[in-house]
């Protein structure tokens, strides 16, 4: 496992538990955050909003199915559970592309489709 591979992991535990501290130290301070189809956010202050959206209750459950290391971008495929305000539980895949900067995931672009 890479460098960069051991960071999305940790970057997905750290959605797992809500922890904001754990997820912001593995970007770049001007990471841009595109949620295709939904919005965009620029910088950590509007990544750390995003984390736990207040449209959503509790911390998402999210299985990594598969991990793609391409070097300076990195795959990651899975599904995942969570329950919206107002409209209660549910359940959707997800693919997101996370690429490098210094180390750093300085750009993440989301892929979110709902499951029945």
């Amino acid at each position: 496992m890479t460098g960069h591979t051991r960071l999305v992991h940790r970057y997905m535990d750290g959605f797992r538990h809500s922890d904001h501290e754990a997820i912001l130290s593995c970007l770049t301070d001007d990471v841009v955050w595109h949620i295709h189809g939904l919005r965009t956010t620029h910088g950590k202050a509007e990544f750390d909003d995003e984390i736990e959206n207040p449209a959503f209750e509790g911390r998402p459950e999210l299985t990594v199915e598969r991990t793609i290391d391409a070097g300076e971008v990195v795959v990651v495929t899975g599904t995942g559970a969570g329950r919206h305000r107002e409209h209660g539980p549910f359940r959707f895949a997800y693919n997101d592309l996370f690429t490098f900067r210094d180390d750093l995931i300085a750009q993440v672009d989301s892929y979110v489709v709902p499951l029945p």
